[in-house]
């Protein structure tokens, strides 16, 4: 009889089990004075406490989040425009502003222009004058190599008819 109880306990615990395993919606009932207890740190009453690095971490976070969300607006909405009061962004045009001195417009003098005239027509005329391989033709060979001529250095310098000598 005595076994009998033992395993008739047992059998309900296992139960009880059972249920509380199956139905986590039933939730915990207790009864005993040692399960209760008090947390100080977690209870609605306790100051928020957050760590300095923790709150440093979070603020730069949020910082990055609403430039991005900016930057996300001003990118799909371009018909808002552009507004800044940023002092830097504001100029003034000292050179065509309405109430700017009237200025005079200097043309070349006619003595001045004709020595430069004449100056570049003497240079058209040595370079015209030096053979430059570009503006003479040259027959070629069967080897496709210029006859008759003599030949060049890849890094040899044409001084475009300033010297007197002929390559």
């Amino acid at each position: 009889a005595d076994e009998r109880a033992e395993v008739l306990a047992e059998a309900a615990a296992l139960k009880q089990l059972a249920v509380d395993y199956l139905h986590p919606e039933v939730g915990v009932t207790s009864t005993d004075g040692a399960c209760f207890g008090r947390n100080y740190f977690n209870r609605a009453s306790a100051p928020d406490v957050e760590d300095i690095e923790l709150a440093d971490e979070r603020a730069a976070v949020l910082a990055e989040v609403a430039s991005l969300k900016k930057l996300a607006v001003d990118y799909l909405h371009p018909e808002v425009g552009v507004t800044s009061t940023d002092g830097a962004c504001f100029g003034r045009n000292y050179f065509n502003r309405a109430s700017a001195p009237e200025t005079e417009v200097v043309e070349a003098k006619p003595e001045e222009s004709s020595t430069d005239t004449s100056s570049l027509q003497a240079l058209a005329a040595r370079v015209k004058g030096a053979n430059l391989p570009s503006t003479k033709s040259s027959k070629l060979d069967m080897d496709n190599v210029v006859s008759n001529a003599a030949k060049k250095s890849a890094s040899s310098v044409n001084l475009f008819g300033l010297s007197e000598e002929v390559m």
